[in-house]
């Protein structure tokens, strides 16, 4: 639950849902911190605010790539694991929070979504419930490193 309780910290220091997630790995990336949250910073706000796939979710992808992705075009085994493996972090989320879009995560939210990056503040915070989904993502990646034993960079 490490990862968990960076994922919240960086969060709450002010990084993207997507940062969060990616940030909290950025040791077994082999990559700094900073290096890890520029990597994530265009996916936050659903993908740049547009406010489709939870950028949680695209940094626990991002997580999934640089830890099991691969590099070689013509490998076709190794892209169709590597989708399955999506596909199956997805359905985790899914599993917790009915969706992964995030539109409909934050439907709840009072007044019309924005695209652009919210100032954080206390009453961000208290009404926003995107840390418990970047907890959740941090969760799914800290299981599957577990079931799978995947090597660290």
């Amino acid at each position: 639950m490490e990862h968990v309780t960076k994922a919240r910290t960086l969060f709450q220091k002010g990084y993207n849902c997507a940062q969060s997630v990616a940030g909290a790995f950025h040791e077994e990336m082999g990559v700094s911190l900073e290096t890890a949250v520029r990597m994530a910073s265009a996916f936050g706000g659903g993908m740049g605010g547009q406010r489709e796939t939870c950028g949680a979710v695209t940094g626990m992808y991002l997580v999934l790539g640089m830890l099991d992705g691969y590099d070689n075009p013509s490998e076709y085994d190794g892209k169709k694991a590597l989708y399955a493996q999506v596909r199956e972090l997805t359905e985790k989320f899914r599993q917790v929070h009915q969706t992964v879009c995030c539109r409909e995560l934050l439907r709840d939210l009072p007044g019309k979504l924005k695209q652009d990056p919210m100032p954080r503040t206390e009453a961000y915070y208290r009404v926003r419930p995107c840390v418990r989904f970047v907890e959740t993502a941090a969760s799914i990646l800290d299981e599957w490193l577990e079931e799978r034993n995947v090597p660290v960079l």
